[in-house]
């Protein structure tokens, strides 16, 4: 493992734990929580050490196509990714397929999704309205806070748009970014931001989500976009290849898909968020060599 890798992950590492930390105040079952919380941390560490592929490299999407993995970028694969994000309070659906990261000090994070939900018409994208898109997307949201409710997970809110939705007819890729926070928190706090971008294909769709600080969105757009260039759906696969007497048509289309499916997404990602807007600092130190006690660690374990 790099060690510049391993400093990502020491990071990662100390935004669950901090996380954690928050979620679960000093009491009674405190020091257990904490002891299993640590062990299940040291397991998922050892998965990602023992699974992850540096780029470059070509990952293949399960059926659906491929990911050419540049140098620079760090792919790690469920089960192993699926641990990561367990420890950061996710539970990650069937079609979850792994983590990219950098193999550098940047903070952010992407995950990679094959939504299994057929055909996407594209046929709404001429006429959608941004606004209404995202009162739709505040709707949706508000209501899933009933579900981190029962998680014992902080309420969340959707802000604005981050990056208004954007369709390329062309490629059949989707972009779009809603920014959000707690529910309730000050304006000058620093917000979270869940990067959308979508490619489409013939039996669904390939997500691919980048994570990272409202404040940064603008420096790290390029990773996403790189990051989605380098998927390719393999042949018979492709949007183009969608034969309207056989195959299965999603139920919704591009704005049901931003407005309504997506907005179980942020629930999804709502601890991973709350890491990166809470914690930056703690990463942003750790990647500058600052915080010695990691680098001790990092040291030892290696």
């Amino acid at each position: 493992m790099g060690v510049r890798f391993g400093r990502v992950l020491a990071a990662l590492l100390i935004a669950c734990a901090a996380v954690a930390g928050a979620a679960n105040p000093p009491g009674p079952s405190a020091s257990a929580a904490a002891t299993a919380l640590e062990s299940e941390q040291e397991r998922a560490e050892a998965a990602v050490r023992a699974a992850h592929k540096p780029g470059p490299a070509d990952i293949a999407l399960r059926d659906q196509g491929t990911l050419h993995l540049l140098k620079g970028y760090v792919w790690i694969p469920v089960p192993a990714a699926t641990q990561l994000m367990r420890v950061m309070g996710n539970s990650p659906g069937p079609g979850f397929m792994g983590l990219i990261v950098p193999d550098n000090d940047d903070d952010w994070m992407a995950t990679v999704t094959f939504i299994n939900e057929g055909y996407i018409k594209d046929d709404d994208a001429r006429d959608w309205n941004a606004d209404e898109l995202l009162q739709s997307l505040k709707e949706g949201t508000e209501e899933g806070n009933k579900e981190r409710a029962r998680r014992g997970i902080a309420p969340i809110e959707v802000i604005g748009w981050a990056q208004p939705p954007k369709y390329d007819t062309a490629t059949h890729r989707l972009v779009w970014a809603a920014t959000l926070r707690d529910k309730g928190a000050a304006d000058t706090k620093d917000q979270g931001v869940n990067y959308n971008t979508y490619a489409l294909g013939r039996e669904g769709y390939i997500s691919l989500n980048l994570v990272t600080n409202a404040s940064e969105l603008e420096k790290y757009k390029p990773e996403a976009m790189t990051l989605l260039a380098a998927l390719q759906y393999g042949e018979g696969k492709r949007y183009a290849d969608f034969n309207g007497s056989t195959d299965k048509v999603a139920a919704y289309g591009l704005a049901a898909l931003v407005a309504g499916a997506a907005a179980k997404k942020l629930g999804l990602l709502a601890v991973v968020l709350a890491a990166l807007a809470k914690f930056g600092k703690l990463l942003i130190v750790a990647a500058a060599g600052a915080l010695w006690g990691v680098r001790k660690f990092f040291k030892r374990k290696e």
